[in-house]
């Protein structure tokens, strides 16, 4: 309380305060000019203050309050668990339609709604056990959730994906972004009186957001006119946006929650992965029911195809809102890695998942996953190698997958046109492996493959030579530690390129040939002038894995500063059949900064 006061007395002195009194002195003309009501009864909502006091001019004029409390009355889910009740309802009243007041007007996913309970636990004393959370989040899941259609724009924020966004918006670019992720604001459905009251709630919590997009300054005397016809703050603006693209009420919702049920996975499925760095996984899962519905209990064995290397892990997993599967796995034999998530995306029809399984200080390290349900025909999932050069003689190459047969012969394998199976090497019900020719001049594209009346599309290349390679990702972000904070580590590869039909290279229909061993560098990104950043914010092994530095100050660097800064990654590759000089090169941009000193959140969901 203190604080605030200082800060309210240090805004008052800057000039600043101006802001919050015309919204204070607004609000006041508005609640004197409404008529004197009765008491508010138990369970009924408090009005949202709005973002801004004056109506903007070529704005629709605001309902009536008779009316809007009509509409927010017609809405409200209702909450029967007798935890919720129990445990929610001495902050949030529940009214005679059985309503807790602001969570019967919110939708969210299970991480919007475990993110809710520990702010509840740190700031307002809810007594809660860890059972008991864990029926809140799931109930609260269930019943105020999100439809599959409205989940899957946000999922990578629960894979824990680094992505470049897409702002819809400039107002939530102004406002929700500048703090956290575009996806978390797109994992949840409000009314708009929610809405506004989550802009307040923020204000509250962060008071400096009002000052750094939240509202603007008012412009200097004398200034031009604004550009814009739309003077709303940038609240304001973020606000109605949200009101009308995620509202409470969706079609979507409606009638994923009419239809929503356990799903019933329990059996065995085909496990098609990539890790980068590692390559193409191959595998097997088990999954058991438990005495509880939604919930499994998961046993799998994985093949990293690049080294040979096999793990069987065994996990749990529960599936929120009838297809929000999470779940947690650990080796059997004490391997590396050791305990990792699981964010899948079940499908309606219960035959595929797909997500991805991650660990790390950061979640910074992740196997990108398909499962496919294996029934009694035979699923192809891949091939190793991806691509097969053109004109070449006796090559292997192996086909994954489940229930393939063991007797197929030579015949029976088309790998589509230039391809030639000469015979067949090897047969089990996960691996087939033959031998083919590849025909000179056959065209360099993708091929369609088939193993009796089993199918896959595009599932093997044909090419004539590399034309280029590209590192991967394109840029990348590490953080130092290892003293008294964890290490970010940052994991690259690189892939080989071919020109495509087209016979152009950085076209649409280049050919991915996979990842390839290279020769690793660090180059200098010349950001200041006798920059040594290289020096100093970490190394990079042969298998391009960047294991950044420890924090704190180094005596050895200028001005004893930190190990962090911002650098090259260089991929060097010589292609066998190139000339002594043609080597390809390629980088990637990589900035090794400081520890995340904070964690606001440490996702429990799947335990």
């Amino acid at each position: 309380m203190k604080r605030t006061r200082r800060f309210v007395l240090l805004f008052s002195l800057l000039g600043l305060i101006p802001i919050f009194a015309s919204r204070s002195e607004s609000q006041t003309q508005q609640q004197q000019a409404q008529p004197a009501q009765g008491q508010q009864p138990a369970g009924q909502r408090p009005q949202a203050q709005p973002g801004q006091g004056q109506q903007p001019a070529g704005q629709p004029e605001s309902k009536e309050p008779d009316e809007k409390a009509k509409e927010i009355e017609a809405e409200g889910i209702p909450i029967t668990n007798q935890v919720v009740v129990e445990r929610c309802s001495s902050c949030h009243k529940k009214d005679e339609k059985n309503r807790l007041s602001r969570i019967s007007w919110e939708r969210m996913t299970p991480e919007g709604w475990q993110e809710n309970i520990k702010r509840m636990v740190r700031l307002n004393g809810l007594s809660v056990t860890p059972e008991e959370a864990r029926q809140i989040v799931k109930y609260l899941s269930n019943n105020n959730g999100l439809a599959p259609e409205e989940a899957k724009p946000a999922f990578y924020e629960a894979e824990r994906r680094v992505i470049d966004e897409k702002i819809p918006d400039e107002s939530l670019r102004a406002t929700c972004v500048l703090c956290h992720s575009l996806g978390r604001v797109l994992s949840q459905r409000r009314t708009k009186e929610e809405w506004e009251l989550l802009g307040n709630m923020h204000i509250g919590l962060f008071p400096i957001v009002q000052f750094q997009g939240f509202h603007r300054f008012p412009p200097p005397p004398n200034s031009p006119p604004p550009t814009d016809p739309d003077q709303r703050q940038p609240l304001e603006k973020a606000i109605d946006y949200l009101a009308k693209s995620q509202p409470l009420t969706t079609p979507e919702w409606g009638a994923w929650h009419a239809n929503m049920r356990p799903p019933k996975l329990q059996g065995r499925w085909l496990v098609s992965g990539y890790q980068l760095g590692r390559g193409r996984i191959y595998g097997l899962m088990s999954i058991d029911p438990t005495e509880i519905e939604d919930e499994f209990s998961t046993r799998m064995t994985l093949h990293y195809i690049k080294d040979g290397s096999t793990v069987s892990r065994s996990g749990h997993g529960i599936v929120y809102t009838g297809y929000d599967w999470r779940g947690r796995s650990k080796p059997n034999d004490g391997k590396e890695p050791g305990e990792s998530r699981e964010a899948m995306f079940v499908s309606r029809d219960w035959s595929t998942m797909e997500g991805r399984w991650f660990w790390g200080a950061y979640d910074e390290f992740g196997i990108d996953v398909t499962l496919r349900r294996i029934g009694g025909e035979p699923i192809i999932a891949g091939v190793n190698p991806q691509a097969v050069k053109s004109p070449s003689t006796g090559t292997q190459v192996t086909i994954y997958g489940a229930g393939l047969p063991a007797d197929v012969k030579a015949a029976e394998i088309d790998l589509g046109p230039g391809i030639t199976v000469k015979k067949v090497v090897n047969a089990t019900a996960d691996a087939v492996t033959v031998e083919v020719d590849v025909a000179t001049g056959a065209a360099n594209g993708m091929r369609d493959i088939s193993l009796r009346h089993s199918f896959a599309a595009g599932a093997i290349a044909v090419f004539d030579k590399v034309d280029y390679i590209k590192v991967l990702p394109d840029a990348g972000m590490a953080r130092l530690g290892g003293v008294k904070f964890p290490k970010q580590f940052q994991q690259f590869e690189t892939v080989a390129y071919n020109r495509g039909p087209d016979g152009k290279p950085q076209t649409a229909d280049d050919i991915n040939l996979g990842p390839i061993d290279v020769d690793w560098s660090i180059d200098e990104f010349p950001s200041t002038y006798d920059d040594d950043d290289k020096d100093f914010v970490g190394s990079l092994d042969a298998r391009g894995l960047f294991t950044p530095n420890i924090e704190g100050p180094n005596p050895k660097r200028r001005k004893g500063v930190d190990n962090y800064g911002d650098v090259w990654v260089v991929a060097s590759y010589k292609p066998k059949d190139a000339a002594k000089d043609a080597t390809l090169r390629a980088r990637s941009y990589l900035v090794v900064t400081v520890p995340l000193y904070v964690r606001w959140d440490q996702p429990e969901l799947s335990r």
